[in-house]
């Protein structure tokens, strides 16, 4: 029986491709890959890189449910007519693997950074979602010549013990895997409620699935999820010189905005706070021309700031 996600994601892998990027497969090391869509142009025939891109660089980094694609699908084909857009699949999400056993934050921020530039990226906009925004926090702690502006949706600079169990209790789910790595219709039914404003009447064919498709290397899921969570007292705020801007759907339920807003007060001056209304945690996918039309407008600020 034909998989309806698969058929799904075909029709938005040939829009992307329609919009001008293509699948590249980038070696970081012996032993780690990393999959990007990138712009067609800087790619040659013999599908090696050839040039550096000629826009301004977006990076979009994915949440933990999904893949580049999956996350972005909405947002690659509006930026890509005046950005080069970049979206890799994080390790061990999509094509993306590894055989080291690193999996901490640090890790993906270094793959990612190592791929761009072999991919002959010098400078980008990171934007992240949930799992890829703490990825691109680290980024640009650690990269401040590749990283000019942060966009964040959904996400902390990182997640405490006493955070995530709140979040799974108020979900209904008994651990932070079985939330975001359901194996059930029901489980996937719930997280999607957790992640949404309004209710989609989602079939069950459609979510029994997207589990067959988008859930595998659960064993390295499950590792980088406890990689995540750390004690309080371990938790630091980093002095970040970049731009950055909190895109929030009003109405999240796994990170309230009054969390983004906590974020706002320590991080210092540079940071703006935007909610987006009646939408969730999953602001990008429930109301996308709001979101695009803010993310826009800031990427144009940071364009005119680097031209001044």
């Amino acid at each position: 029986m034909v998989n309806t996600v698969n058929v799904i994601w075909s029709v938005v892998s040939w829009v992307v491709k329609m919009a001008g990027l293509m699948l590249y497969t980038v070696e970081i090391e012996p032993g780690t890959v990393m999959r990007f869509w990138v712009p067609s142009n800087t790619i040659s025939k013999s599908y090696k890189p050839i040039s550096k891109p000629t826009k301004p660089v977006v990076v979009l980094l994915h949440g933990f449910c999904g893949d580049g694609l999956a996350t972005w699908q909405f947002q690659i084909s509006p930026l890509a007519k005046d950005y080069a857009v970049y979206v890799p699949d994080l390790v061990f999400f999509g094509g993306s693997l590894s055989d080291k056993p690193d999996r901490s934050l640090a890790f993906q921020a270094e793959c990612v950074a190592a791929g761009l530039k072999k991919l002959g990226v010098e400078k980008c906009v990171v934007v992240g979602f949930s799992y890829g925004g703490m990825v691109a926090f680290k980024m640009a702690e650690m990269y401040h010549e590749l990283v000019q502006a942060v966009v964040v949706t959904g996400s902390v600079l990182a997640i405490s013990e006493c955070m995530i169990s709140k979040a799974v209790e108020d979900a209904g789910f008994s651990s932070c895997s079985e939330m975001l790595m359901p194996s059930s219709i029901q489980g996937v039914r719930t997280l999607l409620s957790v992640g949404f404003y309004k209710n989609i009447p989602f079939p069950n064919r459609l979510l029994s699935d997207f589990i067959k498709v988008m859930f595998s290397n659960r064993k390295e899921r499950s590792e980088l999820l406890e990689a995540l969570v750390i004690s309080y007292k371990d938790i630091n705020i980093p002095k970040l010189p970049q731009q950055i801007f909190l895109l929030w759907g009003e109405k999240d339920k796994l990170f309230k905005p009054e969390i983004a807003q906590s974020m706002k007060d320590k991080l210092g001056n540079k940071v703006t706070f935007q909610e987006i209304k009646e939408a969730g945690h999953l602001a990008h996918l429930e109301r996308p021309s709001i979101y695009n039309r803010s993310l826009k407008q800031f990427l144009s600020s940071v364009m005119l700031g680097e031209r001044k």
